[in-house]
């Protein structure tokens, strides 16, 4: 059985590791001020992106999540050609409508397969699987992880499904974020009362980082620090613990919300790369995606993983 992957943009994983394993990218469109972007992973788009500078707080913008039609599109003329079974794996339902979609084009992707598999010569069902991951941005990224290694070990398409909803059940997504009063001004766009004013202010004055985790379908602050810096070196400290303690799926994913070549530069990251080194768990750097970039802000820090719960102290 051919099996494949597909992925929304949301989810931050390098370019290099989507191409080898060949992982769709179900793309967002973005609009900021006069500019249009198709937010699909394309390193080039998000390069334009940052070079415009159009990530401060005067700009406005809008996204939009790939559509039922968009969805339906992207499997009837390819990969229903490609592959026998592809497992859609989603941000959180509860931040994004794109899970929604992709069930609904589900139904139509499912009824007519088999009017474009036949007169190409492709006998047999399709079968489509959509998982929520429960998490964004890195949080994200261990189930693809998994699910790539899973399909690479020729396991059935149950067995995958069940264990792609236990490491979804126990992804974490950390994200550390630069500017509080941004922040708050996509939140209230998007009608989201999560970062309050008071907060943003108090935070940008006295210089207080919230540290925000998404986790179980769930996005909340989990705990303060002051200064960049010192939040840099906290998140990567706490990861790094969590590499020693174990993971579900030996890979730490880390994203950053501006040029990755100053990802690794970044205040405790080479104490995480450390850490990783030693437990032979994989590191993976990733650029956030111009949606993660528009929603939260430029200069964000985000780390993804998977591990049995466990009490979060910061």
């Amino acid at each position: 059985m051919r099996m494949g992957l597909a992925i929304d943009a949301s989810c931050d994983l390098p370019q290099d590791f989507l191409l080898q394993n060949n992982i769709a990218v179900m793309p967002i469109a973005v609009r900021v001020d006069s500019s249009t972007f198709k937010d699909n992973r394309d390193p080039a788009e998000i390069e334009r992106f940052l070079g415009l500078k159009l990530g401060s707080r005067s700009h406005s913008a809008e996204t939009e999540p790939c559509s039922v039609e968009d969805v339906q599109k992207l499997f009837l003329e390819k990969l229903v050609l490609e592959n026998d079974c592809v497992f859609c794996l989603t941000i959180t339902a509860t931040r994004s409508p794109i899970y929604d979609n992709v069930v609904k084009a589900s139904f139509a992707v499912l009824k007519h397969y088999r009017q474009v598999r036949e007169p190409a010569g492709i006998t047999g069902p399709f079968l489509m699987r959509v998982l929520d991951t429960r998490s964004l941005f890195t949080g994200s990224a261990p189930c693809v992880v998994e699910a790539v290694r899973l399909m690479q070990a020729n396991e059935t398409p149950a067995a995958i499904r069940e264990r792609l909803a236990y490491i979804a059940e126990n992804s974490y997504g950390y994200m550390l974020p630069r500017d509080l009063y941004y922040l708050r001004a996509r939140a209230k766009k998007k009608g989201d009362r999560s970062v309050g004013l008071f907060s943003a202010v108090l935070g940008s004055t006295l210089d207080i980082k919230p540290l925000l985790r998404g986790y179980r379908g769930e996005t909340s602050p989990v705990g303060k620090v002051r200064g960049w810096e010192h939040g840099c070196e906290t998140l990567f400290h706490y990861a790094a613990d969590r590499v020693r303690a174990g993971l579900l799926v030996p890979v730490m994913c880390t994203a950053y919300g501006g040029d990755l070549a100053e990802l690794p530069k970044l205040p405790g990251f080479a104490k995480l790369a450390q850490a990783c080194d030693e437990c032979g768990v994989t590191l993976m750097q990733a650029p956030m995606s111009i949606t993660g970039m528009v929603n939260v802000g430029e200069g964000a820090v985000t780390i993804g993983f998977a591990a049995e719960e466990h009490a979060v102290d910061f």
